[in-house]
């Protein structure tokens, strides 16, 4: 069973999305940040492990970014807040359309 929660740092002024694992493992992670909710990150544990094996892990990490190693448990200082899965995946899809369209759009 999966669960989704949403956090705020409010040092560096991002809200982080996490999918978890039964265990609280992060398996997808969103960055926002404030203001205006621009995506930072949209990373997805399997992708990055099939991006690894197949030697794209760098690229994957350009766009989408990397998703927190350690088990909820062991976060010092955060204050998550659960949310469903259909907000989560509000979020997910969001994020993901808007590093895509990044990626897409030459440099200037």
């Amino acid at each position: 069973m999966t669960t989704q929660v949403r956090c705020f740092w409010g040092e560096d002024a991002v809200w982080f999305y996490f999918e978890l694992d039964a265990d609280g493992y992060v398996i997808r992670q969103v960055e926002l940040q404030e203001p205006g909710s621009k995506a930072l990150t949209a990373a997805s544990l399997a992708e990055w492990q099939e991006a690894q094996r197949d030697g794209r892990s760098a690229e994957y990490e350009a766009v989408y970014g990397l998703t927190a190693e350690p088990p909820i448990s062991e976060w010092v200082g955060h204050d998550p807040q659960s949310l469903s899965a259909d907000e989560f995946e509000i979020v997910w899809s969001t994020a993901r359309s808007e590093l895509q369209d990044r990626q897409r759009r030459p440099s200037s």
